[in-house]
């Protein structure tokens, strides 16, 4: 008998931010990608024949012209997707409030360390303060950047939901706005131009695969995507120890957790009020596995691909190649490789817990 889930929760229709109507669509997304023309890279569309080999070698099928497409947004501004979003709000805000006002309160946001660093460096395009939360365990690399872009950063002992706490703290005493990391209509329309990206470089796709932490990159992708080729088929991938977003689908509610896991870019506490009903009615399914499947695709694309990425990353792929993900013989599939913040320092750690990608030589 086919799943059935759970009503799904009414999108929202209001920015909180701003208070004023918002309605999340194709429109939206050709709105964020005029706002933001000109300062983002149109990330490339790279290409591996091996992925597909390994693929295939392992009983999967055949894919579209014989190889798995990577949209590399490891080589974006600031090492991952982000910024697309986080670039949208803050013109956004600069566009409503005015810049003399964004600028004398200033902004803050909590995060891991992409998103953090991608409000830092949007900020620092309009002069604008910008505060982040962070992990104490956060990629020192991660915090190093915030940092070179200006921001103040607040370290806090725990994880996620502590640094969603301190973040909230701030506000009242700070007067700051809050900028939510990823459930935000702002950021995730910023997203979506990353969907529109990957029709323009590839009409012919089929599947697309990403990351899945709040939901934010993949739902606003699929806003486009779902738009523009409504037979395209969208997977949602998670650390089994980090689910926020199957878990709140299955629920249909948000449903809290203690995010645990190697990948700490796709560490969110919670799917959001804008992410989950995007996710339970854009995307075909969410997907889980293991910390060690993970970094096997982690260690693939560095050693066969030559693509150095964060562990968040490489989770796309990894479901892939580890047969989690459910292709067709001739599809044209899509990897969205969304972040490249790795700590070097853990580089070997990463390696010897990597497993072997099946049917790799």
């Amino acid at each position: 008998m086919p799943e059935t889930r759970p009503a799904t929760p009414a999108l929202p229709t209001l920015d909180a931010l701003t208070g004023k109507p918002f309605t999340m669509d194709l429109a939206a997304v050709k709105r964020a990608a005029a706002r933001t023309a000109g300062r983002l890279h149109v990330t490339p569309l790279l290409s591996s024949i091996g992925a597909a080999e390994a693929l295939r070698r392992s009983g999967g099928p055949l894919l579209g012209d014989g190889r798995i497409r990577l949209k590399s947004e490891h080589l974006q501004r600031t090492g991952s997707y982000k910024v697309r979003g986080m670039l949208n709000r803050v013109t956004h805000m600069v566009e409503h409030f005015g810049e003399a006002e964004v600028q004398r309160r200033g902004l803050i946001t909590f995060s891991a360390g992409n998103a953090a660093a991608a409000y830092a460096w949007a900020g620092r395009e309009f002069k604008v303060p910008v505060h982040v939360v962070m992990p104490r365990s956060a990629v020192p690399a991660k915090i190093a950047a915030c940092e070179s872009y200006g921001a103040t950063v607040h370290l806090v002992d725990g994880l996620m939901g502590e640094a969603a706490l301190l973040k909230d703290q701030l506000i009242k005493e700070l007067g700051l706005f809050d900028a939510h990391p990823f459930d935000d209509p702002y950021v995730i329309s910023g997203h979506g131009t990353l969907g529109a990206e990957i029709l323009d470089q590839l009409p012919e796709a089929d599947v697309v695969i990403g990351g899945l932490g709040g939901g934010g990159m993949l739902c606003g992708a699929a806003v486009a995507l779902r738009a523009l080729k409504p037979s395209i088929r969208i997977y949602g991938v998670e650390p089994e120890g980090s689910a926020a977003v199957k878990l709140a689908v299955e629920a249909g509610s948000v449903v809290p957790i203690q995010p645990t896991s190697i990948a700490d870019g796709l560490g969110a506490p919670y799917a959001g009020s804008w992410t989950l009903p995007l996710a339970s009615t854009l995307i075909d399914a969410c997907i889980t596995l293991p910390d060690e499947e993970i970094l096997g695709g982690l260690r693939f694309l560095a050693e066969r691909c030559k693509q150095v990425v964060e562990p968040a990353g490489a989770a796309a792929l990894a479901a892939l190649l580890f047969g989690r993900i459910p292709v067709s013989q001739g599809d044209r599939v899509v990897v969205i490789v969304s972040g490249g913040n790795v700590d070097l320092t853990r580089m070997p750690e990463f390696l010897s817990r990597a497993l072997p990608i099946p049917g790799a030589q």
